[in-house]
């Protein structure tokens, strides 16, 4: 089930493959259930619906949810933190510890959706994108499916110090959600493609892919950290880090970012 979120004249509505689902349910009252219970929910509500209009697709997340982040969960990233850091081993050593590094990255009203824009920080000069993975998990620390996700970032401010990371990772328009939340049971989510394209002036200046198989921490490993002392009632996103990271380059503003996850896909363009 592909679980989407729309803009329409009455206000936002949730749809599932398609089809809206009652006016006022919200994720966060679908994330408030057990897994299986939730999905036997909308696939009776999915099958008397009405047709959901095309009037533009919102970020599919709602304004309370918490958007938390893990970082350093692959070798690639390990080595790209490494190389814009004065204090490179500490990356080394988040990397092989047991305990993953997670911090916060945005509230939902925050959160960018597809084709909305994302942003690029005035004081900095080195701005990357970063495609993850996002987990969907509900209250019970469920895994219930995953969405694209962009985790926008400053790495010349991380890089000068590390405690700078909330100022290099949390801004407006730093963390994007899209184009819709794939529901799926947890084992489902292994091997999952991931691709990023960057455009400039109309022409492609980085393609690249990867796939989560690559991933050092496990799905629910992380989860079980960020759930460990920290009770999320309505539901929490949480993106797992970058495979991609895009060598000697930084965003501009006018680019635009397309990163793909599985069957799940986020278009930005990129303001200051």
């Amino acid at each position: 089930m592909f679980l989407t979120k729309h803009k329409t004249t009455a206000g936002a509505r949730w749809a599932v493959d398609g089809r809206f689902l009652p006016p006022g349910l919200g994720l966060g009252d679908l994330l408030e259930m057990p897994r299986e219970t939730m999905f036997a929910v909308l696939a009776l509500l999915s099958a008397s619906g009405p047709a959901a209009r095309d009037e533009g697709l919102d970020a599919p997340i709602d304004p309370h949810h918490e958007v938390w982040a893990a970082g350093v969960t692959y070798l690639r990233s390990r080595d790209a933190r490494k190389a814009e850091s004065t204090v490179a081993d500490m990356y080394q050593k988040v990397y092989e510890a047991e305990r993953p590094e997670i911090f916060s990255k945005s509230i939902g009203w925050r959160v960018s959706g597809h084709r909305a824009p994302i942003r690029i920080r005035k004081d900095s000069q080195w701005n990357v994108p970063e495609p993850e993975l996002a987990l969907v998990v509900n209250a019970h620390c469920e895994i219930v499916g995953y969405c694209a996700g962009n985790d926008v970032s400053s790495r010349d401010i991380e890089g000068e110090n590390p405690l700078y990371l909330p100022q290099a990772k949390v801004y407006n328009g730093s963390c994007a959600l899209g184009h819709g939340i794939l529901l799926c049971e947890p084992k489902e989510i292994k091997d999952i493609p991931i691709g990023l394209e960057i455009e400039r002036a109309g022409k492609a200046v980085f393609s690249g892919e990867a796939n989560t198989a690559t991933m050092k921490r496990t799905l629910p490993e992380l989860v079980d950290f960020l759930t460990r002392e920290l009770d999320f009632p309505r539901g929490v996103f949480l993106m797992t880090g970058t495979c991609l990271v895009p060598d000697d380059f930084t965003l501009l503003p006018g680019d635009v970012v397309t990163v793909r996850v599985g069957a799940a896909k986020i278009e930005n363009s990129v303001q200051a």
